[in-house]
């Protein structure tokens, strides 16, 4: 059996003076930082971020703004811009203890918040980062896809859940494919409290919905992404959900044709969620790709 690692505990200022949570497994060699995906927790990436541990690098799985126990925004700002800018801050801040750029690893929201800020300091002629995995997410995706994920994250955003149990009946509703766990107990993470004594999910609902949400400007972050895209000079690599709903297969070629160098897995039998889905593949694709890196001195 394999013995799970106890993590330790870290905190980050944003950049609105904003407390940022993470979970650190691990005490020696690179930093490796985890960004989680929309209306997600730092707890989504544990299994990954053991199995990096174990391979000698220190991971950090970090509450991303207005998620899980990190601050909720003062201003509301959640587009994708404010996220990028705590990454920057992140980023640098991980560096100045460690001595070395941290790769990282951004699924979805945190991909996108990886790839602008990534960008930006490639812009300036530096980088924030020593390598680039991005988990089911390009420049362009599907917008269908985009709608099914953000009415699923709506539906029960205002009123919540009479249980956890409840809670959890949702999830595997929307997601039939995955095995229900033995105990629902792990959703709790996910899930806050209210005094009305509702379960609501653990992220501010404006995230989804205020006026500065992640919903905003759409066509113009595309186009952000593109142009990011271009300057990625780091080492890259892009992990797709085989049956994503997000990414299809044209998007992966224009992605490969903005970032040539990049390298691409694709995951069969996983969605959007892809860590989720199929934790053993991911891991493995990503401990490959970090080993080759080591391997080389990056």
């Amino acid at each position: 059996m394999t013995r799970h690692l106890s993590p330790a505990a870290a905190t980050f200022t944003g950049a609105e003076a904003n407390k940022l949570i993470a979970d650190v497994f691990g005490d020696k060699g690179a930093p490796v930082l985890l960004l989680h995906g929309g209306g997600q927790t730092r707890h989504a990436w544990r299994a990954t971020a053991e199995a990096i541990a174990r391979k000698g690098h220190v991971a950090y799985t970090l509450d991303q703004r207005g998620h899980g126990d990190s601050d909720w925004s003062a201003n509301g700002g959640y587009g994708f811009p404010h996220f990028a800018a705590d990454v920057t801050i992140v980023a640098d801040e991980l560096t100045r203890r460690s001595g070395v750029k941290p790769s990282v690893i951004g699924a979805s929201l945190g991909g996108i918040a990886s790839l602008i800020a990534e960008g930006d300091a490639e812009k300036t002629g530096r980088s924030l980062f020593s390598s680039l995995v991005l988990v089911d997410i390009t420049p362009r995706v599907d917008p269908d896809g985009v709608t099914k994920i953000h009415d699923f994250m709506r539906a029960y955003s205002k009123d919540g859940f009479a249980s956890v149990d409840d809670a959890a009946a949702a999830v595997a509703e929307y997601l039939p494919h995955r095995p229900k766990p033995k105990s629902n107990q792990g959703l709790k993470k996910n899930l806050r409290l209210s005094p009305d004594g509702r379960w609501r999910w653990h992220w501010d609902p404006r995230f989804m919905d205020g006026r500065r949400g992640v919903s905003s400007d759409r066509e113009k972050i595309e186009a952000t992404m593109v142009e990011a895209a271009r300057r990625i000079r780091i080492p890259a690599l892009l992990v797709r959900g085989g049956s994503s709903e997000l990414v299809r297969e044209a998007h992966v070629k224009e992605f490969l044709d903005l970032v040539p160098h990049a390298e691409y897995v694709d995951v069969a039998n996983a969605r959007h969620m892809v860590a989720g889905d199929r934790n053993d593949h991911f891991s493995a694709a990503v401990m490959d790709f970090l080993s080759k890196l080591d391997s080389k001195g990056h």
